[in-house]
């Protein structure tokens, strides 16, 4: 009896914040594209304050929904979770699109490069579509009943296609594994002693003359 009602407590958890994942996605994505409207109503500000607490809360908010679209997907890396639960087949394959778009706010200057903030672009729209289309045309599916909404679950519904649900759940957390390597060696390259030497060692650049 116990045992029953936690599994249905965790199949609700779990169906909650896949079903959550579809707005923070929105979010994310519209927070990302809102960039141009965000930095032209700065330049209304008549205050340089106004304006610098405007564009950093936007700036923390686009990138702290970004961040709980990734956490939120933890769940497409447990595979019991994956096979046990109707959930959209590349919800894993989307979150390591996010966290690719987190890795390269990192280690690139983010909004100031212009082909780093496109291939973020990429990159969330990638993630996005995949979880969207995946919920839309395959968990939701599950309900309706008719012959093509079966075929579609088929392939998009991690339960119903344990085969390819888990070989790109643990796809997708082998490449997660591995860009967090890369991001923990970035950041100890940075905080590394000779870096600071390195870096207080180089000569200054020459002024540019008018």
């Amino acid at each position: 009896m116990d045992s029953a009602a936690f599994g249905a407590a965790e199949q609700f958890v779990e169906g909650t914040i896949a079903a959550a994942l579809v707005a923070l996605w929105l979010l994310a994505v519209a927070l990302h594209l809102a960039r141009p409207y965000m930095l032209a109503l700065t330049r209304k500000f008549t205050l340089r304050l106004g304006a610098d607490l405007w564009w950093t809360i936007y700036v923390g908010m686009r990138d702290i929904f970004l961040l709980q679209v990734f956490l939120g997907s933890f769940i497409y890396f447990y595979p019991d979770v994956v096979k046990n639960n109707d959930l959209p087949i590349t919800g894993g394959v989307a979150a390591v699109c996010a966290f690719g778009a987190l890795l390269l706010k990192l280690m690139t200057r983010a909004d100031a490069d212009a082909r780093s903030f496109n291939a973020q672009t990429i990159l969330i729209t990638l993630g996005a579509s995949l979880y969207l289309g995946a919920y839309l045309l395959g968990s939701q599916m599950t309900t309706v009943g008719t012959s093509i909404s079966n075929q579609l679950a088929a392939i998009l519904v991690t339960s119903q296609n344990p085969t390819i649900a888990l070989a790109l759940c643990y796809l997708s957390g082998f490449a997660v594994g591995i860009m967090g390597l890369v991001a923990v060696f970035y950041n100890l390259r940075l905080a590394s002693p000779a870096t600071h030497k390195a870096d207080a060692g180089a000569a200054p650049q020459p002024a540019a003359q008018s």
